[in-house]
């Protein structure tokens, strides 16, 4: 009987994840015959238990493409679009549209289509958990985990599209620029997009519930979120928002209980989510994910793949230029491009491989033959950042020490800070942009920051990145357009300007 309603569970997990935009009747008005309804599912806590661990596993997950591959490859999409991260060769051309910022700007195109299409559906299962968790028996801790987990999915789903598809954040104005529609049921009735302003408003509501309810739980496994994570997230939407004493604080909070990892494990340990350092991230089960499904199939240095042979991903020659010879950071990049100095354990790179200038070896999967490696998404060194960056605008005596935690951890010579005002923040932003090179930021960052891209004189290569060098502040293009498809299921949606 229980295999029995675990398949049944399973039916309607695939059903929640079904195209969402694929028709205008929602499922649970035509609820195919072999399968159950969402308030079957909500029965107990142990059934909201299994639409989590889905949530979980959708992260890492292959969808329609070998280059869709959960948030990994989103992570990539961000990175793509800035300066940092520099394509060095054609290969089998993923993500090189997004680096010519081709894809985004194309309603049509389904690397646009992408992120709309993986938030929303997190998002709709998040709300299954959401609304129906009061009436599930079971625990009122099981109760309150399901429900936490729930709500920060919800609210970083959120907080990611808006981040893209809106317009940016602005403390000096009203922010009643468009965001997009906040999704609080599990059904696809056409609505409107919200303000920028009621986004972020609905993103900090569930983080606060999060906070509240998960106060007592203890996770399994850094694949699973507690109030921690709640606590980084609240910190990542403050800075975006620019209420730097709420980002200073709950970044310390967040990384509480955390520690930096040594200089050691920080050259040979971006692969496993075991790392003292991360605070989120998804343990990759290879038997769940195809070969060339993975993160690490597109950002290692080491697996064998026609990708990473022919476009091993290198870092702007310009950062490079700024990173110290002592700093353990800098043996995460190779500016010979021969990676004659591999961590322990890993194979020697044969000739197959292109060897290009300054390429990463900050992640490694598991061998040359398997694209095993777990991906972050958060750790405590981006809350130092993130606090340090936050007290600049306020205390950069404070600053500057929270700073030199984290970079002299890093460089055993690194010096506290003699730096003060516009010099502080760019010595903070230099920092960041190093410590978190590949992880996803850049994009995010560039736009935060109201600063235009700018490409000229790296080792950026022209056709590589369809000669886009520069994209001014302000540019409509830091709006990635609403996808077709979604104006197509719901009439109520206004593109975004071209």
């Amino acid at each position: 009987m229980k295999k029995i309603l675990i398949n049944k569970i399973l039916i309607v997990l695939v059903i929640l994840n079904f195209s969402l935009f694929s028709c205008s009747d929602d499922f649970l008005e035509e609820v195919p015959t072999e399968s159950i309804s969402e308030q079957a599912v909500a029965t107990t806590t142990g059934n909201l238990f299994l639409v989590i661990n889905g949530i979980h596993r959708s992260l890492y997950i292959r969808y329609d493409s070998n280059g869709r591959a959960g948030a990994g490859s989103l992570m990539i999409q961000n990175d793509a679009l800035g300066e940092d991260f520099v394509m060095t060769g054609e290969a089998n051309k993923f993500f090189i549209q997004m680096a010519g910022w081709s894809d985004h700007t194309d309603a049509s195109d389904s690397y646009d289509l992408y992120p709309y299409r993986f938030y929303y559906r997190i998002i709709r299962n998040a709300n299954v958990v959401i609304n129906g968790v009061g009436n599930a028996e079971g625990p009122e801790i099981e109760k309150n985990t399901v429900l936490g987990e729930a709500l920060i999915y919800r609210a970083w789903s959120h907080f990611q599209l808006v981040q893209l598809y809106g317009e940016r954040y602005d403390a000096s104005s009203e922010n009643t620029q468009l965001g997009v529609p906040i999704r609080l049921t599990t059904d696809n009735n056409p609505i409107t997009r919200n303000t920028v302003k009621e986004v972020y408003t609905q993103i900090h509501t569930d983080l606060d519930q999060a906070i509240k309810v998960l106060e007592d739980y203890s996770r399994a496994n850094k694949s699973h979120l507690d109030k921690s994570i709640a606590l980084g997230i609240k910190a990542r939407v403050a800075l975006v928002q620019q209420d730097y004493t709420t980002a200073a604080s709950y970044a310390n909070q967040a990384r509480s209980g955390y520690s930096l990892m040594s200089r050691d494990d920080y050259y040979a340990n971006f692969n496993n989510y075991e790392n003292i350092e991360w605070m989120w991230g998804s343990h990759i089960q290879e038997d769940q994910v195809g070969t060339f499904s993975t993160f690490g199939a597109y950002v290692s240095r080491n697996f064998s793949s026609s990708n990473i042979r022919g476009n091993p991903k290198a870092i702007n020659n310009l950062l490079y230029d700024k990173i110290t010879s002592t700093d353990i950071r800098s043996k995460l990049f190779d500016p010979t491009g021969q990676h004659d100095s591999l961590p322990p354990g890993h194979e020697e790179l044969s000739s197959r491989f292109s060897k290009k200038p300054y390429t990463s070896q900050k992640f490694l999967t598991e061998s040359t033959g398997s694209s095993k490696m777990d991906v972050p998404y958060m750790r405590a060194a981006e809350m130092y950042l993130i606090e340090a960056e936050a007290l600049s605008y306020s205390n950069e005596s404070e600053a500057k020490q929270v700073l030199f935690e984290l970079a002299s951890n890093r460089d055993p010579n690194y010096t506290l800070s003699k730096n003060s005002g516009s010099a502080l923040k760019e010595e903070i932003y230099i920092q960041r942009r190093v410590e978190l090179w590949g992880e996803g930021f850049r994009f995010y960052d560039l736009k935060r920051l109201n600063i235009p891209l700018d490409r000229i004189g790296t080792n950026h290569t022209g056709e590589l990145i369809n000669y886009v060098y520069e994209v001014p502040a302000g540019d409509n293009r830091w709006q990635w357009l609403i996808p077709q498809d979604a104006l197509n299921a719901n009439p109520l949606l206004e593109q975004n300007p071209i």
